[in-house]
């Protein structure tokens, strides 16, 4: 199998924007909301296809003008708008064409995304759509029990509880609110029945099942006897049975099921949608007052636009998706006449993801300068001889033997190194003309546009390294630890051909902190084509679609703490700065590891004033020093630019 290495390889036509687009897959991942414009700079259109679009470069620099420094994530709320908007209009659509007589509520899962100006924004764009929240712990139950007000959304309360969990839900209800506790462990049902009777406040019910449908990829362990949370089909009548004998088996209203944060296949949630449909309408016939299904997340996000079953991808599209919900539940209900239930979905990964673009910068670079060998002298050894001649006979149809050859010649020179029949001179002569071949094989396989298995990775072993102002661990947290791709390009200079292939190496003292997989045609490649860094002029990247987890999750290793951010809304004119959340200072970073500024200040005093008197400063040495320490706690965590 061969892998494409870009649209041209060392083509001699002029490059075009269509090129880059083509090589980032901006079309794929990015329609209706990203594209890139005639003076090759990356576009966004908030509002989708309806209209009005922002210059990213040109957006980013006057951000930056208004001391916004990078990195800098940029939240647009119209997106998010827009993607509500969308995925109820996809539901309205299937309920229409299969003639549904159920209704739709979404909910929003809080834990995608706790930020508060972004939970309110969509708890606002979701009142026509009575559009609710579902909460996962305590803390996320206070923040759904405030923020939502819209009559007749539902609150969905999932993950572990205790007592207060569970009474605080109910006692909500008192203030009109729809709260539905979902019972996801068998211990939470007599937690249940014991605040029924000490608050006489009658429940809404709610219970997960552990479906025999598993999810794939990543997330296929959400469903199936082994997942954490939810009730087995004997735990679920058990459950039923002890609910009927307190009187509160008209409480139990709603099932529900999960098969993982991002479906790619959909014949996953056909599988799934079926037996969720059939354990639904058999909790009905046992008497239940059945009145949701909730088929928890999963909507996908095409996030290498390959519209594959690929783990970063998805065969399927929104309407696809309700289709197939609205069409299984229907013909469940009808085989067994039961009334069709709400349908609810906690799609929060496809409505978070595409709001935010975080945009960094790069510091610097290091390339492998291009190796032209000397010729191989006959007194030299003969592994040396051997790895010359196999750089000077190759060609373009012989490269990958004599790529296999070099291998060897090689390992025969480290080796004879280890045995000491090669001086420290000769094995770098040897790596040397290794190199050499290498990279003239990386040449021919440019040229023909394609690369062999066992020659892909030379494209990372000869790759640059650019440097981002940026740390992996804090912004873009599964990268590292789940091995999630996000879309990741320069935002300018798109009308230019990307010459570099470069992998990213971010601030932390770390060896993980680096991102060397990125999205290809259904696949991930080792490297990123990138433009010859400009001396003094900035290069900026985005990486796209990481809306959803990535800010909650981020961690403060090295002490890099959470980046710039602001709210664009974009209008007639223009746009609007809604909100501004500045990022992380030392100073602040640093209390959250118990450091008192003023007292490593004083310390430093006492420090600098032992060294004045010792004679190694000067006075005015002394107070340069305690005036930059001083100001440095008030600095963003990131390099600065200047």
């Amino acid at each position: 199998m061969t892998y494409p290495e870009s649209p041209r390889s060392l083509s001699s036509s002029a490059w075009t924007i269509e090129d880059s687009e083509a090589l980032y897959r901006v079309k794929g991942w990015g329609e209706p909301y990203f594209s890139v414009n005639a003076a090759g700079n990356l576009t966004v259109s908030p509002k989708g296809d309806r209209g009005g679009s922002l210059d990213l470069f040109e957006l980013v620099q006057s951000l930056q003008q208004r001391n916004l420094a990078l990195p800098l994530l940029i939240r647009f709320p119209d997106i998010l708008e827009d993607r509500l908007d969308r995925l109820n209009a996809c539901f309205a659509q299937a309920i229409s064409r299969y003639n549904y007589t159920g209704h739709y509520r979404g909910v929003f899962p809080v834990k995608c995304n706790q930020q508060r100006h972004l939970l309110e924004d969509l708890v606002r764009f979701g009142q026509p759509y009575q559009f609710g929240l579902e909460a996962g712990s305590k803390p996320e139950l206070m923040i759904a029990l405030a923020l939502l007000d819209s009559p007749g959304a539902l609150l969905i309360c999932n993950g572990y509880k205790d007592r207060d969990y569970i009474e605080t839900a109910m006692l909500a209800r008192q203030l009109g609110k729809t709260p539905i506790i979902v019972l996801e462990q068998v211990e939470e049902v007599s937690l249940v029945l014991e605040a029924y009777r000490n608050l006489g406040v009658k429940p809404i019910l709610g219970v997960r099942a552990k479906l025999n449908a598993k999810g794939s990829g990543r997330w296929g362990t959400s469903a199936g006897d082994r997942a954490k949370f939810g009730l087995t089909i004997p735990e679920i009548v058990t459950a039923v049975d002890a609910l009927k004998a307190e009187g509160l088996l008209s409480s139990l209203q709603l099932l529900h099921f999960h098969i993982g944060s991002q479906i790619s296949d959909i014949s996953v949630l056909k599988d799934a949608i079926q037996e969720a449909g059939q354990i639904y309408a058999q909790l009905a016939l046992l008497g239940a007052n059945m009145q949701y299904l909730d088929v928890g997340g999963g909507l996908g996000v095409d996030y290498d636009g390959s519209k594959t079953s690929f783990s970063a991808s998805k065969n399927y599209n929104m309407q696809n998706y309700a289709n197939d919900i609205v069409a299984a539940v229907k013909d469940a209900c009808v085989q067994h006449h039961i009334a069709m239930p709400t349908l609810v979905s906690e799609s929060g990964r496809a409505l978070a993801s595409h709001q935010s673009v975080l945009v960094f910068n790069i510091l610097g670079s290091s390339e492998a300068a291009p190796i032209t060998p000397q010729a191989a002298q006959e007194d030299e050894d003969l592994i040396i001889r051997n790895l010359y001649e196999t750089y000077s006979t190759l060609n373009g149809e012989n490269y990958q033997e004599r790529y296999h050859d070099a291998e060897k010649f090689k390992d025969d020179a480290i080796a004879a190194f280890r045995l000491g029949y090669l001086s420290l001179t000769q094995r770098a002569r040897a790596e040397q003309i290794y190199w050499a071949c290498c990279q003239k094989i990386q040449i021919m396989i440019q040229q023909q546009g394609s690369v062999p298995d066992d020659l892909r990775s030379l494209s990372s072993a000869l790759s640059s390294i650019y440097y981002m102002n940026l740390s992996v661990f804090q912004s873009a947290p599964d990268c590292w630890a789940i091995d999630q791709l996000f879309p990741i390009l320069p935002i300018h200079r798109l009308h230019e051909e990307p010459s570099q292939r470069a992998t990213l190496a971010d601030l932390t003292c770390d060896s993980d902190g680096k991102l060397d997989r990125f999205i290809g045609q259904g696949q991930t490649k080792p490297i990123l084509e990138l433009h010859p860094l400009e001396p003094g002029k900035p290069y900026c990247l985005g990486m796209f679609l990481g809306g959803a987890y990535q800010e909650i999750m981020g961690n403060l290793h090295n002490l890099f703490g959470d980046t710039n951010a602001v709210h664009i809304h974009l209008t007639p004119q223009g746009y609007d700065i809604e909100h501004v959340v500045r990022g992380d200072t030392l100073g602040e970073v640093l209390s959250y590891v118990q450091y008192d500024s003023e007292a490593m200040v004083e310390r430093i005093r006492i420090q600098a004033e032992r060294a004045l008197q010792a004679g190694h400063m000067t006075l005015g040495e002394s107070q340069q020093l305690l005036q930059r320490y001083e100001e440095s706690f008030r600095a963003y965590t990131y390099l600065s630019s200047h």
